[in-house]
């Protein structure tokens, strides 16, 4: 790996997304344990003579390799492009990665609805809202609200003095 080449992968980690370390582990804790529950659940849908719970099992098979892909590249070490797709997914900004894997969740949900379907996408689901909120920001803090609290109380008695007091 040549000095450029690593460059551009410490650029790819955003440091300034407004996540902290423990909350980015959470999600790629969720994320993991969200492919599995997505690979474990698609194989037992695709065991049946049904097309919709096939097309839905292969689409949530297909679901968990994308987030074994993104949220941990190096369980896909035989996959030639993984750590070029990991790099990708790392420069997607929480709300991408949000709407990205409540997508992937949705669709077999939607294409059928069935217990296996649901609890099989219901994690990787919560990885995506995970995202979502962490798009979000970081909760402000007490003495800012406060302080923006009785500014907004003076421009009310501002408005409301001029408004009683001004000649007519």
């Amino acid at each position: 790996m040549s000095s450029e080449e690593a460059a551009v992968t410490n650029k790819a980690t955003p440091e300034d997304d407004g996540m902290t370390w423990w909350y980015r582990w959470l999600c790629k804790i969720a994320g993991v344990l969200g492919g599995i529950s997505c690979a474990i659940a698609g194989v037992w849908n695709c065991v049946t003579v049904n097309p919709l719970n096939i097309a839905a099992g292969v689409w949530m098979v297909l679901t968990a390799f994308v987030l074994f892909l993104c949220e941990v590249p190096f369980c896909c070490q035989f996959v030639e492009f993984a750590n070029a797709v990991a790099a990708r997914a790392d420069k997607l900004r929480p709300w991408q990665k949000a709407l990205f894997y409540c997508g992937m969740a949705l669709f077999p949900v939607a294409l059928k609805f069935s217990f296996t379907t649901l609890f099989g996408n219901a994690i990787a689901f919560a990885t995506g809202v995970l995202y979502g909120l962490a798009s979000l920001g970081k909760k402000g803090d007490a003495v800012t609200y406060a302080r923006l609290q009785h500014n907004k109380q003076g421009d009310e008695e501002r408005m409301a003095g001029t408004a009683n007091g001004a000649p007519e």
